[in-house]
């Protein structure tokens, strides 16, 4: 089955055919730093990681790239509020940003750009707009024409006369027309700024994306993706600044995540309205949040819940015992020269169709969620061959690798495992152990501080922590 992904502009599914042969582009618009990642946030983020490691499972060289919004007016308000400079409240946030997604296993993308390390690319594509009379200065702003572009509204599915009646001009703005949106903003008294053909400034928040997604993939990308509430107006801002400036199409496929709700709204750091990941982080593994995540397609909104987490943990356990009887039926097999029989021969047929299956699902619209359900289907039926003892009658251990091949191949598409497939023995330094068994005392006094600590001790020592309904699963880094 050849690749299919949903594009939202054209509205459909469609074979992936990406700008150059056998290569990918993805960028993903990342936070904008004013605060600590939020679970709604981390939502995008395992989406794209999945999506870049089923694209490198079907040997596609994916180049992926996801920014940081790193100046703006809430990252300069909270950094007057805290009287820092605003770069200290930014690269804390960065901080926090990788230590999650650390922990949710997401793959380090190949680059994060600033927006403020690529002032000059900015100012070059606003002059280029400037020039072909999409956009034009007032009062040391600059502003995009919106009326010029005649296919606004495309993404969205907005008409522009629509969209008139609900545009008005703020006070200080110069605008020819309510719908023209901000490509520079004129540096006000105190605020940090940069030099420009108009005066001192700070580039607008749509046309980061446009100068820095192009300047690492190229004027045409394969894939853009973000959140749903993304698509307006900053995506279909996107698409005007960058298809006026070069007269290409921006971007081949759209493809935007659904949002997670908490009581029917979604989570927003503006009205305060979400879950910190940092608190989910003490109560769940980071593996457990990331299956969460995955357990349906990443384009459906979905509610957050601590029932549906703890169904992930439970879900989680069931698939990591089985890799470890998987493990241990290996082991105990290896050598073994018996011939071939029908129990093997049953198991390897269906190991072949479950992983089939699994790869048909992702291969449709990367649908993790029914990806799954077929990860799901192995373990039953694995775990019906022990409960039944049928698994004891298989005397050869080819089954049980194939098995455990699948599982491989489940793992390194959805990021299951952070440190691999679990093994039915590990043995771990008794420094390590001791020190697990106190950050095990501090969780029990909810002492998170401290449980935090004596992680990062662990951590140093060469080994992670993941917690289980029935305790701490102990591991070495990968």
């Amino acid at each position: 089955m050849a690749l299919k992904v949903y594009d939202t502009l054209r509205a459909r599914k469609e074979e992936f055919r990406p700008v150059t042969p056998g290569a990918a582009g993805i960028y993903f618009c990342g936070m904008t730093v004013q605060d600590k990642p939020h679970i709604g946030h981390m939502l995008a983020f395992v989406a794209g990681d999945m999506i870049r490691r089923h694209l490198m499972f079907k040997g596609f060289k994916v180049t992926y790239v996801q920014n940081f919004t790193d100046i703006d007016d809430k990252i300069i308000a909270k950094a007057n509020e805290e009287g820092v400079d605003y770069r200290v409240i930014a690269e804390r946030n960065m901080k926090e940003y990788f230590r999650y997604a650390e922990e949710l296993n997401i793959m380090r993308a190949d680059v994060y750009p600033l927006a403020t390390e690529h002032i000059g690319d900015i100012v070059a594509l606003v002059r280029a707009l400037e020039e072909k009379g999409f956009a034009y200065a007032a009062g040391g702003n600059v502003y995009y024409r919106v009326r010029n572009f005649a296919g606004y509204g495309r993404l969205s599915k907005r008409n522009v006369d629509e969209l008139q009646s609900g545009a008005r001009i703020e006070v200080g703005e110069e605008k020819e027309d309510p719908l023209d949106f901000t490509l520079w903003k004129a540096a006000k008294e105190g605020e940090p700024s940069w030099e420009s053909p108009w005066g001192k400034g700070r580039p607008g928040w749509h046309i980061e994306c446009s100068a820095m997604s192009m300047k690492y993939l190229g004027r045409t990308i394969d894939m853009h993706g973000g959140g749903l509430d993304l698509v307006f107006p900053h995506h279909e801002n996107e698409i005007a600044q960058s298809e006026a400036a070069t007269g290409r199409q921006f971007i081949r496929y759209w493809m935007h995540n659904g949002l997670l709700n908490l009581r029917g709204e979604k989570m927003s750091k503006s009205t305060g309205h979400f879950f910190a990941i940092e608190d989910i982080i003490k109560e769940f593994s980071g593996e457990v949040v990331r299956f969460y995540l995955l357990s349906t397609h990443f384009r459906s909104s979905t509610e957050f819940s601590r029932e549906r987490l703890r169904e992930a943990e439970a879900g989680l356990e069931r698939i990591r015992n089985v890799c470890m009887w998987i493990d241990e039926r290996i082991e105990s097999l290896r050598g073994a020269a018996a011939g071939p029989s029908p129990e093997a021969e049953r198991l390897e047929s269906f190991t072949d169709g479950v992983t089939a299956a699994f790869v048909e699902a992702m291969d449709d619209d990367f649908n993790s969620g029914e990806a799954a359900g077929h990860v799901f289907r192995l373990v039953r039926e694995l775990n019906r061959l022990r409960a039944e003892g049928e698994g004891g009658r298989i005397a050869s251990a080819a089954p049980f690798e194939k098995a455990r091949a699948a599982f491989e191949t489940f793992d390194r598409i959805l990021g299951l495992f952070k440190g691999g497939l679990p093994k039915a023995r590990i043995e771990i330094p008794p420094e390590v152990s001791a020190l697990v068994a106190e950050r095990e005392d501090a969780r029990r006094a909810k002492d998170w501080k401290r449980a935090d600590d004596l992680r990062r001790r662990t951590a140093e020592l060469g080994y992670v922590i993941e917690d289980r309904p029935a305790g701490p699963l102990v591991k070495p880094a990968r």
